[in-house]
Protein backbone atom coordinates (compact mmCIF):
# COMPACT_ATOMS: atom_id res chain seq x y z
CA UNK A 1 0.00 0.00 0.00
CA UNK A 2 1.40 3.21 -1.10
CA UNK A 3 1.58 5.87 1.64
CA UNK A 4 -0.81 8.76 1.80
CA UNK A 5 0.91 11.80 -0.19
CA UNK A 6 1.69 14.41 2.64
CA UNK A 7 -0.37 17.68 2.78
CA UNK A 8 2.13 20.55 0.80
CA UNK A 9 2.75 24.43 1.92
CA UNK A 10 4.08 27.54 0.33
CA UNK A 11 6.99 26.14 -0.91
CA UNK A 12 5.74 22.87 -2.56
CA UNK A 13 3.49 24.97 -4.22
CA UNK A 14 6.51 27.19 -5.72
CA UNK A 15 7.96 24.39 -6.68
CA UNK A 16 4.92 22.38 -8.38
CA UNK A 17 4.68 25.81 -10.42
CA UNK A 18 8.06 26.13 -11.32
CA UNK A 19 8.17 22.20 -12.55
CA UNK A 20 5.04 22.68 -14.64
CA UNK A 21 6.48 25.93 -16.24
CA UNK A 22 9.96 23.48 -16.88
CA UNK A 23 11.97 26.15 -15.02
CA UNK A 24 14.24 23.74 -13.64
CA UNK A 25 13.18 21.08 -15.89
CA UNK A 26 11.69 19.03 -12.70
CA UNK A 27 15.07 18.41 -11.28
CA UNK A 28 14.75 19.62 -7.95
CA UNK A 29 17.83 20.24 -5.58
CA UNK A 30 17.88 21.70 -2.45
CA UNK A 31 20.75 21.94 0.22
CA UNK A 32 20.91 21.72 4.30
CA UNK A 33 23.62 24.14 4.69
CA UNK A 34 24.67 24.17 8.67
CA UNK A 35 27.23 26.45 10.22
CA UNK A 36 29.65 23.70 12.20
CA UNK A 37 30.06 26.49 15.22
CA UNK A 38 27.63 24.24 17.17
CA UNK A 39 25.57 21.27 17.97
CA UNK A 40 22.17 21.69 15.73
CA UNK A 41 18.97 21.96 18.02
CA UNK A 42 15.52 21.67 17.07
CA UNK A 43 14.96 24.87 15.22
CA UNK A 44 17.55 22.62 12.56
CA UNK A 45 15.58 19.89 12.74
CA UNK A 46 12.80 21.60 11.37
CA UNK A 47 15.24 22.76 7.97
CA UNK A 48 16.27 19.64 7.89
CA UNK A 49 12.76 17.61 7.44
CA UNK A 50 11.90 20.27 5.61
CA UNK A 51 14.93 20.38 2.73
CA UNK A 52 15.80 16.63 2.69
CA UNK A 53 11.60 16.04 2.40
CA UNK A 54 11.15 18.19 -0.76
CA UNK A 55 13.77 16.68 -2.34
CA UNK A 56 11.93 13.08 -1.78
CA UNK A 57 8.68 14.49 -2.09
CA UNK A 58 9.87 15.41 -6.03
CA UNK A 59 12.20 12.65 -6.02
CA UNK A 60 15.12 15.22 -6.51
CA UNK A 61 18.50 15.34 -4.12
CA UNK A 62 19.59 16.97 -1.27
CA UNK A 63 23.09 18.12 -0.40
CA UNK A 64 24.72 18.28 3.19
CA UNK A 65 26.76 21.36 3.21
CA UNK A 66 28.84 22.62 5.65
CA UNK A 67 29.15 26.05 5.55
CA UNK A 68 32.78 26.10 6.98
CA UNK A 69 33.90 30.04 6.59
CA UNK A 70 34.66 30.92 10.11
CA UNK A 71 37.22 28.84 11.25
CA UNK A 72 37.42 30.47 14.03
CA UNK A 73 34.25 28.81 15.43
CA UNK A 74 34.01 25.55 13.67
CA UNK A 75 35.82 22.27 14.48
CA UNK A 76 35.79 18.77 13.54
CA UNK A 77 33.14 17.59 16.55
CA UNK A 78 30.68 19.56 15.40
CA UNK A 79 31.13 18.45 11.70
CA UNK A 80 30.68 15.02 13.39
CA UNK A 81 28.00 15.24 15.63
CA UNK A 82 25.51 17.23 12.44
CA UNK A 83 26.14 14.18 10.41
CA UNK A 84 25.21 12.29 13.18
CA UNK A 85 21.85 14.35 14.24
CA UNK A 86 20.93 14.18 10.07
CA UNK A 87 21.39 10.56 10.15
CA UNK A 88 20.14 9.86 12.96
CA UNK A 89 16.20 11.78 12.05
CA UNK A 90 16.55 9.51 8.94
CA UNK A 91 17.63 11.54 6.22
CA UNK A 92 20.48 10.25 3.75
CA UNK A 93 22.35 13.23 1.76
CA UNK A 94 23.45 13.17 -1.89
CA UNK A 95 26.95 12.18 -2.70
CA UNK A 96 29.60 12.69 -0.08
CA UNK A 97 29.20 15.99 2.32
CA UNK A 98 30.07 19.19 1.00
CA UNK A 99 31.76 22.25 2.41
CA UNK A 100 31.75 26.16 0.95
CA UNK A 101 35.71 25.47 1.48
CA UNK A 102 36.03 22.91 -1.35
CA UNK A 103 35.24 25.91 -3.31
CA UNK A 104 37.44 28.67 -2.18
CA UNK A 105 39.69 28.50 -5.22
CA UNK A 106 36.51 29.09 -7.26
CA UNK A 107 34.57 31.93 -4.79
CA UNK A 108 38.29 33.68 -4.73
CA UNK A 109 38.20 33.89 -8.91
CA UNK A 110 34.70 35.27 -8.50
CA UNK A 111 35.66 37.67 -6.59
CA UNK A 112 38.80 38.32 -8.50
CA UNK A 113 36.32 39.02 -11.21
CA UNK A 114 33.74 41.40 -9.46
CA UNK A 115 36.74 43.89 -8.81
CA UNK A 116 37.70 43.83 -12.65
CA UNK A 117 34.25 44.23 -13.15
CA UNK A 118 34.58 47.47 -11.12
CA UNK A 119 32.31 46.11 -8.37
CA UNK A 120 34.50 45.10 -5.99
CA UNK A 121 37.13 47.16 -4.08
CA UNK A 122 39.84 46.43 -1.49
CA UNK A 123 38.97 49.14 1.99
CA UNK A 124 41.12 50.32 4.44
CA UNK A 125 38.82 51.53 6.68
CA UNK A 126 38.95 50.68 10.64
CA UNK A 127 35.67 48.41 11.77
CA UNK A 128 34.90 51.77 13.99
CA UNK A 129 34.92 54.15 10.80
CA UNK A 130 32.91 51.34 8.62
CA UNK A 131 30.10 51.86 10.82
CA UNK A 132 30.58 55.74 10.61
CA UNK A 133 30.47 55.51 7.14
CA UNK A 134 27.45 53.00 6.79
CA UNK A 135 24.85 55.59 7.91
CA UNK A 136 21.74 54.22 9.78
CA UNK A 137 17.86 53.50 8.55
CA UNK A 138 17.01 57.06 8.50
CA UNK A 139 20.61 58.18 6.74
CA UNK A 140 22.05 57.00 3.95
CA UNK A 141 26.04 55.83 4.28
CA UNK A 142 29.00 57.18 2.54
CA UNK A 143 31.17 56.35 0.03
CA UNK A 144 34.60 54.91 1.37
CA UNK A 145 37.63 56.93 0.17
CA UNK A 146 38.98 53.78 -1.40
CA UNK A 147 35.89 53.10 -3.25
CA UNK A 148 37.10 54.31 -6.61
CA UNK A 149 40.28 52.93 -6.51
CA UNK A 150 41.18 51.45 -10.09
CA UNK A 151 40.41 47.84 -10.26
CA UNK A 152 44.08 46.71 -11.28
CA UNK A 153 45.45 48.47 -8.17
CA UNK A 154 42.55 46.79 -6.19
CA UNK A 155 43.18 43.15 -7.76
CA UNK A 156 47.43 43.89 -6.62
CA UNK A 157 46.00 44.37 -3.21
CA UNK A 158 43.75 41.64 -3.23
CA UNK A 159 46.47 39.35 -4.43
CA UNK A 160 48.43 40.48 -1.46
CA UNK A 161 46.35 39.88 1.02
CA UNK A 162 46.14 36.61 -0.53
CA UNK A 163 49.37 36.15 0.44
CA UNK A 164 49.22 37.43 3.76
CA UNK A 165 50.97 40.35 3.86
CA UNK A 166 48.73 42.18 5.68
CA UNK A 167 47.42 41.42 9.56
CA UNK A 168 43.92 40.37 10.65
CA UNK A 169 41.46 43.53 9.98
CA UNK A 170 43.86 45.79 8.31
CA UNK A 171 41.96 45.42 4.99
CA UNK A 172 38.87 43.43 3.33
CA UNK A 173 37.30 43.24 0.14
CA UNK A 174 33.60 44.98 -0.59
CA UNK A 175 31.26 45.06 -2.95
CA UNK A 176 30.18 47.93 -4.79
CA UNK A 177 26.73 48.46 -4.91
CA UNK A 178 24.56 51.31 -3.39
CA UNK A 179 25.55 53.42 0.16
CA UNK A 180 22.47 54.93 -0.17
CA UNK A 181 20.42 51.81 -0.45
CA UNK A 182 17.21 51.35 2.10
CA UNK A 183 18.59 47.63 2.49
CA UNK A 184 21.59 48.21 4.45
CA UNK A 185 23.01 44.87 3.28
CA UNK A 186 23.62 46.40 -0.08
CA UNK A 187 25.34 49.32 1.41
CA UNK A 188 28.95 47.77 0.25
CA UNK A 189 28.80 44.71 2.28
CA UNK A 190 31.96 43.28 2.73
CA UNK A 191 32.70 39.89 0.71
CA UNK A 192 36.22 39.10 2.17
CA UNK A 193 38.08 39.38 5.17
CA UNK A 194 41.56 38.61 6.92
CA UNK A 195 41.81 35.33 9.05
CA UNK A 196 45.16 34.35 9.36
CA UNK A 197 44.07 30.71 11.17
CA UNK A 198 44.28 27.11 10.30
CA UNK A 199 41.10 25.74 8.94
CA UNK A 200 39.62 21.99 9.83
CA UNK A 201 39.45 21.04 6.03
CA UNK A 202 42.08 23.62 4.25
CA UNK A 203 45.13 23.52 6.63
CA UNK A 204 46.84 26.70 6.48
CA UNK A 205 46.30 27.08 2.38
CA UNK A 206 44.13 30.69 3.46
CA UNK A 207 44.36 33.69 4.65
CA UNK A 208 41.33 35.41 3.32
CA UNK A 209 37.81 33.45 4.14
CA UNK A 210 34.83 35.07 1.80
CA UNK A 211 31.92 35.89 3.94
CA UNK A 212 28.23 34.05 4.03
CA UNK A 213 26.66 35.70 1.85
CA UNK A 214 28.95 35.76 -1.14
CA UNK A 215 29.92 32.24 -0.08
CA UNK A 216 25.98 30.99 -0.17
CA UNK A 217 24.75 31.94 -3.33
CA UNK A 218 27.62 30.83 -5.07
CA UNK A 219 27.98 27.54 -3.23
CA UNK A 220 24.12 26.87 -4.65
CA UNK A 221 24.49 27.99 -8.00
CA UNK A 222 27.54 25.65 -8.21
CA UNK A 223 25.76 23.19 -6.67
CA UNK A 224 22.86 23.70 -9.53
CA UNK A 225 20.96 24.72 -6.52
CA UNK A 226 17.30 24.75 -7.40
CA UNK A 227 15.87 25.80 -4.67
CA UNK A 228 17.72 27.60 -1.62
CA UNK A 229 14.98 27.66 1.54
CA UNK A 230 16.49 29.25 4.12
CA UNK A 231 14.47 31.20 6.93
CA UNK A 232 13.40 34.38 6.94
CA UNK A 233 15.95 36.68 9.01
CA UNK A 234 17.55 36.32 5.77
CA UNK A 235 14.92 37.60 3.52
CA UNK A 236 16.80 41.47 3.52
CA UNK A 237 19.59 39.41 2.28
CA UNK A 238 17.87 38.18 -0.66
CA UNK A 239 18.91 41.25 -2.89
CA UNK A 240 22.25 40.91 -1.98
CA UNK A 241 22.34 36.82 -3.08
CA UNK A 242 20.78 38.05 -6.38
CA UNK A 243 22.96 40.63 -6.91
CA UNK A 244 25.98 38.71 -6.24
CA UNK A 245 24.69 35.94 -9.08
CA UNK A 246 23.27 38.33 -11.24
CA UNK A 247 26.50 40.56 -11.84
CA UNK A 248 28.52 37.44 -12.07
CA UNK A 249 26.23 35.55 -14.31
CA UNK A 250 25.83 32.60 -12.92
CA UNK A 251 23.29 29.76 -12.25
CA UNK A 252 20.52 31.74 -10.19
CA UNK A 253 18.58 29.56 -7.47
CA UNK A 254 15.79 30.51 -6.05
CA UNK A 255 15.82 31.57 -2.24
CA UNK A 256 12.99 31.22 -0.53
CA UNK A 257 12.41 32.39 3.19
CA UNK A 258 10.20 30.43 5.92
CA UNK A 259 9.43 31.05 9.52
CA UNK A 260 12.10 29.40 11.58
CA UNK A 261 10.52 27.41 14.61
CA UNK A 262 10.59 29.70 17.87
CA UNK A 263 9.81 27.18 20.94
CA UNK A 264 8.47 28.72 24.49
CA UNK A 265 10.80 27.95 27.50
CA UNK A 266 13.52 26.85 24.88
CA UNK A 267 16.31 28.79 24.03
CA UNK A 268 17.92 27.63 19.91
CA UNK A 269 20.87 30.50 19.98
CA UNK A 270 24.09 28.50 19.05
CA UNK A 271 25.60 31.54 21.05
CA UNK A 272 23.40 30.93 24.10
CA UNK A 273 23.82 27.34 23.84
CA UNK A 274 27.07 27.82 23.86
CA UNK A 275 27.26 29.92 26.84
CA UNK A 276 25.41 27.31 29.21
CA UNK A 277 27.69 24.45 28.24
CA UNK A 278 30.95 26.98 28.63
CA UNK A 279 29.68 28.23 31.91
CA UNK A 280 28.61 24.92 33.10
CA UNK A 281 25.12 25.22 33.31
CA UNK A 282 24.63 21.65 31.53
CA UNK A 283 26.89 18.74 31.55
CA UNK A 284 27.55 19.63 27.74
CA UNK A 285 25.86 20.28 24.36
CA UNK A 286 23.98 16.57 24.81
CA UNK A 287 22.72 17.35 28.08
CA UNK A 288 19.46 16.02 28.13
CA UNK A 289 17.60 19.60 29.28
CA UNK A 290 19.35 20.77 26.34
CA UNK A 291 17.13 21.91 22.88
CA UNK A 292 19.84 20.24 21.21
CA UNK A 293 19.24 17.11 18.75
CA UNK A 294 22.01 15.44 20.52
CA UNK A 295 20.26 15.99 23.77
CA UNK A 296 16.64 15.63 22.82
CA UNK A 297 18.32 11.90 21.41
CA UNK A 298 19.72 11.25 24.90
CA UNK A 299 16.42 11.89 26.70
CA UNK A 300 14.92 9.31 24.57
CA UNK A 301 12.82 11.51 22.11
CA UNK A 302 12.95 9.59 18.79
CA UNK A 303 13.28 10.53 15.28
CA UNK A 304 10.26 9.73 14.47
CA UNK A 305 8.36 11.97 17.35
CA UNK A 306 10.79 15.14 15.94
CA UNK A 307 9.89 14.63 12.57
CA UNK A 308 6.05 14.20 13.08
CA UNK A 309 6.35 17.61 15.09
CA UNK A 310 7.95 19.49 12.66
CA UNK A 311 5.47 18.09 10.01
CA UNK A 312 2.49 19.57 12.57
CA UNK A 313 3.79 22.35 13.07
CA UNK A 314 3.86 23.52 8.91
CA UNK A 315 5.97 25.92 7.08
CA UNK A 316 4.24 29.71 6.89
CA UNK A 317 5.82 33.04 6.13
CA UNK A 318 4.97 34.43 9.57
CA UNK A 319 7.10 34.07 12.47
CA UNK A 320 5.12 32.55 15.91
CA UNK A 321 5.46 30.86 18.88
CA UNK A 322 5.34 26.95 19.38
CA UNK A 323 4.00 25.88 22.34
CA UNK A 324 6.93 22.98 23.72
CA UNK A 325 3.96 21.06 24.82
CA UNK A 326 3.11 20.28 20.98
CA UNK A 327 6.79 18.26 20.93
CA UNK A 328 6.79 16.71 24.34
CA UNK A 329 2.58 15.65 22.98
CA UNK A 330 4.33 14.16 20.11
CA UNK A 331 6.84 11.69 21.79
CA UNK A 332 4.31 10.74 24.52
CA UNK A 333 1.93 9.70 21.29
CA UNK A 334 5.03 7.80 19.86
CA UNK A 335 6.32 6.15 22.71
CA UNK A 336 2.42 4.95 24.01
CA UNK A 337 2.90 3.04 21.12
CA UNK A 338 6.54 1.69 20.65
CA UNK A 339 7.85 1.84 24.51
CA UNK A 340 7.32 -0.90 26.19
CA UNK A 341 6.17 -1.02 29.62
CA UNK A 342 7.98 -1.93 32.98
CA UNK A 343 7.74 -1.61 36.78
CA UNK A 344 10.41 1.22 38.45
CA UNK A 345 9.56 2.60 42.22
CA UNK A 346 11.30 5.68 42.04
CA UNK A 347 10.86 6.59 46.07
CA UNK A 348 10.89 2.85 47.56
CA UNK A 349 9.36 2.10 50.61
CA UNK A 350 9.26 -1.40 52.27
CA UNK A 351 6.11 -3.53 52.15
CA UNK A 352 6.41 -6.67 54.12
CA UNK A 353 3.42 -9.49 53.05
CA UNK A 354 2.49 -10.61 56.43
CA UNK A 355 0.43 -13.92 55.42
CA UNK A 356 3.20 -14.62 52.98
CA UNK A 357 5.74 -17.55 53.15
CA UNK A 358 9.24 -16.45 53.96
CA UNK A 359 11.03 -18.49 51.03
CA UNK A 360 8.06 -18.88 48.51
CA UNK A 361 8.61 -17.24 45.09
CA UNK A 362 6.63 -16.37 41.94
CA UNK A 363 7.20 -15.62 38.07
CA UNK A 364 3.60 -13.21 37.11
CA UNK A 365 3.79 -13.70 33.36
CA UNK A 366 2.93 -9.55 31.91
CA UNK A 367 2.33 -8.06 28.73
CA UNK A 368 4.89 -6.12 27.65
CA UNK A 369 2.46 -3.49 25.83
CA UNK A 370 -1.30 -3.47 26.49
CA UNK A 371 -2.18 -3.07 22.99
CA UNK A 372 0.32 -4.82 20.88
CA UNK A 373 0.44 -8.75 21.68
CA UNK A 374 3.65 -8.59 19.48
CA UNK A 375 5.41 -6.80 21.89
CA UNK A 376 5.26 -10.63 23.70
CA UNK A 377 5.60 -10.98 27.59
CA UNK A 378 8.08 -10.99 29.98
CA UNK A 379 8.74 -12.67 33.49
CA UNK A 380 8.18 -10.76 36.46
CA UNK A 381 9.18 -12.23 40.33
CA UNK A 382 7.34 -11.56 43.22
CA UNK A 383 7.91 -12.52 47.01
CA UNK A 384 7.45 -11.81 50.28
CA UNK A 385 8.63 -8.57 50.26
CA UNK A 386 8.48 -5.44 47.63
CA UNK A 387 8.93 -2.00 47.11
CA UNK A 388 5.63 0.42 46.17
CA UNK A 389 6.31 4.36 46.07
CA UNK A 390 6.33 6.60 48.71
CA UNK A 391 3.94 8.42 47.34
CA UNK A 392 1.11 5.11 46.93
CA UNK A 393 0.64 5.44 50.58
CA UNK A 394 -1.20 8.12 52.52
CA UNK A 395 -1.85 7.74 56.58
CA UNK A 396 -4.26 10.22 56.20
CA UNK A 397 -5.78 10.08 52.35
CA UNK A 398 -7.29 12.94 50.73
CA UNK A 399 -10.69 12.67 49.23
CA UNK A 400 -10.93 10.36 46.37
CA UNK A 401 -7.80 8.82 47.09
CA UNK A 402 -7.03 5.97 45.03
CA UNK A 403 -3.59 4.07 46.24
CA UNK A 404 -3.32 2.46 49.77
CA UNK A 405 -3.87 3.68 53.02
CA UNK A 406 -4.62 1.64 56.46
CA UNK A 407 -7.23 -0.85 56.40
CA UNK A 408 -7.50 -0.06 52.90
CA UNK A 409 -7.15 -2.55 49.88
CA UNK A 410 -5.44 -1.87 46.18
CA UNK A 411 -4.22 -4.15 43.55
CA UNK A 412 -0.76 -4.75 42.55
CA UNK A 413 -0.11 -4.45 38.72
CA UNK A 414 -0.40 -8.18 37.51
CA UNK A 415 -0.41 -9.54 40.86
CA UNK A 416 -2.36 -9.72 43.91
CA UNK A 417 -4.79 -7.61 46.22
CA UNK A 418 -3.26 -6.56 49.01
CA UNK A 419 -4.55 -4.89 52.37
CA UNK A 420 -2.67 -2.55 54.42
CA UNK A 421 -2.63 -3.40 58.42
CA UNK A 422 -0.09 -1.24 60.12
CA UNK A 423 2.61 1.35 59.12
CA UNK A 424 5.74 1.34 60.95
CA UNK A 425 8.15 4.32 61.39
CA UNK A 426 11.34 5.49 62.50
CA UNK A 427 12.49 7.79 65.10
CA UNK A 428 11.48 10.75 62.96
CA UNK A 429 8.00 9.88 62.76
CA UNK A 430 8.52 8.75 58.97
CA UNK A 431 7.06 5.45 57.55
CA UNK A 432 9.84 3.09 56.75
CA UNK A 433 7.42 -0.31 56.47
CA UNK A 434 3.91 -1.18 55.65
CA UNK A 435 3.07 -4.58 56.92
CA UNK A 436 0.10 -5.71 54.83
CA UNK A 437 -1.98 -8.69 53.47
CA UNK A 438 -2.01 -10.39 50.34
CA UNK A 439 -5.49 -11.94 49.15
CA UNK A 440 -4.57 -15.51 47.57
CA UNK A 441 -7.74 -15.81 45.90
CA UNK A 442 -7.45 -12.59 43.32
CA UNK A 443 -4.47 -13.19 40.91
CA UNK A 444 -6.15 -12.60 38.01
CA UNK A 445 -9.56 -11.98 39.66
CA UNK A 446 -11.62 -10.02 41.74
CA UNK A 447 -12.02 -9.93 45.02
CA UNK A 448 -14.89 -11.15 46.63
CA UNK A 449 -16.72 -9.05 49.66
CA UNK A 450 -14.84 -5.83 48.71
CA UNK A 451 -13.21 -3.61 46.03
CA UNK A 452 -9.77 -2.34 46.01
CA UNK A 453 -9.13 1.22 45.53
CA UNK A 454 -6.96 1.56 42.64
CA UNK A 455 -3.75 0.07 40.95
CA UNK A 456 -0.23 0.62 41.51
CA UNK A 457 3.54 -0.52 40.51
CA UNK A 458 5.83 -2.37 42.64
CA UNK A 459 8.71 -4.81 42.07
CA UNK A 460 10.36 -7.21 44.19
CA UNK A 461 12.99 -6.14 46.99
CA UNK A 462 14.88 -9.78 46.60
CA UNK A 463 14.66 -9.02 43.01
CA UNK A 464 15.13 -5.66 42.52
CA UNK A 465 18.11 -3.89 40.56
CA UNK A 466 19.17 -0.61 41.98
CA UNK A 467 19.19 2.29 39.65
CA UNK A 468 20.28 5.85 39.16
CA UNK A 469 16.91 7.40 37.63
CA UNK A 470 16.90 11.08 36.54
CA UNK A 471 13.90 13.03 36.46
CA UNK A 472 14.42 15.83 33.56
CA UNK A 473 12.43 18.88 33.21
CA UNK A 474 12.02 22.10 31.11
CA UNK A 475 15.62 23.55 31.58
CA UNK A 476 14.11 27.31 32.13
CA UNK A 477 10.71 28.57 34.05
CA UNK A 478 10.39 31.54 31.49
CA UNK A 479 7.96 31.14 28.87
CA UNK A 480 10.84 33.70 27.04
CA UNK A 481 13.26 33.35 28.86
CA UNK A 482 15.87 34.89 25.74
CA UNK A 483 13.62 37.72 24.94
CA UNK A 484 14.56 41.41 26.39
CA UNK A 485 14.42 41.61 29.89
CA UNK A 486 15.27 45.03 31.57
CA UNK A 487 17.35 43.63 34.44
CA UNK A 488 17.75 39.78 33.73
CA UNK A 489 19.18 37.57 31.04
CA UNK A 490 18.30 34.59 29.76
CA UNK A 491 20.27 32.78 32.68
CA UNK A 492 17.83 33.91 35.10
CA UNK A 493 15.23 31.97 34.48
CA UNK A 494 17.06 28.73 34.52
CA UNK A 495 14.76 26.23 36.61
CA UNK A 496 16.40 24.63 39.51
CA UNK A 497 14.48 21.73 39.53
CA UNK A 498 15.13 20.40 35.72
CA UNK A 499 17.06 17.71 36.97
CA UNK A 500 16.29 15.88 40.05
CA UNK A 501 18.23 12.72 40.66
CA UNK A 502 17.65 10.11 42.37
CA UNK A 503 19.91 7.02 43.26
CA UNK A 504 18.24 4.82 44.82
CA UNK A 505 15.15 3.47 42.40
CA UNK A 506 14.34 0.17 42.60
CA UNK A 507 13.74 -1.72 39.17
CA UNK A 508 12.21 -4.88 37.75
CA UNK A 509 14.94 -7.28 36.78
CA UNK A 510 14.52 -7.63 33.20
CA UNK A 511 15.53 -3.51 33.09
CA UNK A 512 19.17 -4.83 34.49
CA UNK A 513 20.55 -5.64 30.63
CA UNK A 514 18.34 -2.39 28.90
CA UNK A 515 20.35 -1.42 26.21
CA UNK A 516 21.82 2.17 26.23
CA UNK A 517 18.94 4.54 24.29
CA UNK A 518 16.10 1.64 24.92
CA UNK A 519 12.86 3.41 25.61
CA UNK A 520 10.09 2.31 28.49
CA UNK A 521 7.23 3.41 29.76
CA UNK A 522 7.57 3.22 33.57
CA UNK A 523 4.16 2.22 34.69
CA UNK A 524 2.51 5.39 36.48
CA UNK A 525 5.59 7.47 36.20
CA UNK A 526 6.72 8.41 32.68
CA UNK A 527 8.33 8.07 29.87
CA UNK A 528 12.10 6.52 30.69
CA UNK A 529 15.32 5.37 28.67
CA UNK A 530 18.18 3.99 29.42
CA UNK A 531 21.03 6.82 29.37
CA UNK A 532 23.78 6.47 26.02
CA UNK A 533 26.90 7.58 27.12
CA UNK A 534 26.97 6.21 31.15
CA UNK A 535 27.71 2.75 31.34
CA UNK A 536 26.05 2.75 34.79
CA UNK A 537 22.48 1.72 34.79
CA UNK A 538 20.88 5.24 34.90
CA UNK A 539 17.60 6.34 33.14
CA UNK A 540 16.82 9.41 32.15
CA UNK A 541 13.22 10.71 32.23
CA UNK A 542 12.17 11.53 28.52
CA UNK A 543 8.58 13.17 29.88
CA UNK A 544 5.69 12.59 32.19
CA UNK A 545 2.46 10.64 31.40
CA UNK A 546 1.04 13.91 31.28
CA UNK A 547 1.50 17.58 30.70
CA UNK A 548 2.15 18.85 34.42
CA UNK A 549 3.12 22.08 33.51
CA UNK A 550 0.01 22.74 31.65
CA UNK A 551 -1.32 22.81 35.66
CA UNK A 552 1.37 25.17 36.53
CA UNK A 553 0.48 27.78 34.13
CA UNK A 554 -3.28 27.73 35.16
CA UNK A 555 -1.71 28.89 38.84
CA UNK A 556 -0.21 31.40 37.78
Amino acid sequence: MSETPKPGNFITQIIEKDNETGKYAGNVMTRFPPEPNGYLHIGHAKSICLNFGIAERFNGQCNLRFDDTNPEKESLEYINSIKKDVEWLGFEWAEEPKFASNYFDQLFDFAVELIKLGKAYVCKLTPDEMREYRGTLKEPGKNSPYRDTTPEENVALFMEMKKGKFADGEMVLRAKIDMASPNMNMRDPIIYRIRHMHHHQTGDKWCVYPMYDFTHCLSDAMESVTHSICTLEFQDHRPLYDWVLDTLKTAHPQQIEFARLNLNYTVTSKRKLKQLVDDGHVEGWDDPRMSTISGLRRRGYTARSIRNFCERIGVTRSDGIVDVGMLEHAVREDLDQGANRAMAVLNPIKVTLTNYLDDKEEIFTVNNHPKKTEAGTRQVPFSKNLFIDAADFAETPPKKWKRLTLGGAVRLRGGYVITCDEAIKDADGNVVELLCRYDENTLGVNPEGYKPKGVIHWVSAKHAVTAEVRLYDRLFNEAAPDAHHETKTFLDFINKESLVVLQNAKLEPSLEHAAKGTGFQFEREGYFCRDLVSDKLIFNRTVTLRDSWAKIEAKR
